[in-house]
């Protein structure tokens, strides 16, 4: 089959080797620059409640019931009352906040995202209202309150990317493969002429000379 494109091949001939660098890093940074101008900015922010043991219970249990109401926090049982404060569903709930507790403090941080930064702090609150309410209403049994810590402040920056980084990691990326593929890329055969290996002569044994 004949080539369409007869000059194609002479010019990538022409190219010099490493040229898969610059071209990787180049389509890197456009992907990169293109992801940080589209994306939709993330806005996270964090209420902290902590467990407080009551009369003279064991200061270490405060710990233990921590952990145990961080592993439930985003169950649909505890944001029953989230769901009206935040208004949203329990599903869109769930999936916006990530609950965090310390092995060494009583402590558990909600922290909910949002597109809209009054959002995320709303969401971050009203997860740890319903998670202390709903601790509470077993604190007779258990010995153990929670009590807000520290309420979830209005963003002022968002937490995603910036277009910056974004592109910076897309060029490291690029200029990355390129690298790859410049390793993996076989030589050409004008690059292997100063590579060649000259055969060893025969050796001349004394009964075959004339």
């Amino acid at each position: 089959m004949r080539n369409p494109f007869p000059g194609a091949r002479a010019r990538m001939a022409r190219l010099p080797r490493w040229w898969p660098l610059p071209a990787c890093a180049l389509l890197g940074a456009t992907a990169g620059g293109a992801y940080g101008v589209l994306h939709t900015p993330q806005y996270t922010a964090t209420s902290y409640v902590i467990a407080v043991p009551q009369d003279r219970t064991d200061p270490s249990a405060a710990l233990g019931y921590a952990q145990a109401y961080g592993r439930v926090a985003t169950q649909l049982a505890v944001l029953g009352d989230a769901q009206v404060a935040a208004g949203m569903s329990a599903t869109r709930l769930k999936d916006s906040v990530r609950v965090a507790t310390s092995p060494d403090a009583p402590m558990i941080a909600i922290t909910a995202s949002s597109a809209h930064p009054g959002e995320a702090a709303l969401t971050a609150n009203a997860v740890a209202r319903s998670l202390t309410v709903s601790a509470n209403h077993a604190k007779k049994s258990t010995q153990i309150k929670l009590l807000p810590f520290s309420r979830a402040l209005k963003p002022t920056a968002p937490s995603s990317v910036s277009t910056p980084v974004s592109t910076l990691v897309g060029t490291s990326a690029g200029g990355l493969i390129g690298g790859l593929a410049l390793l993996v890329r076989p030589r050409r055969p004008a690059d292997r002429v100063g590579t060649a290996t000259v055969p060893a002569p025969t050796p001349v044994l004394a009964g075959d000379a004339v």
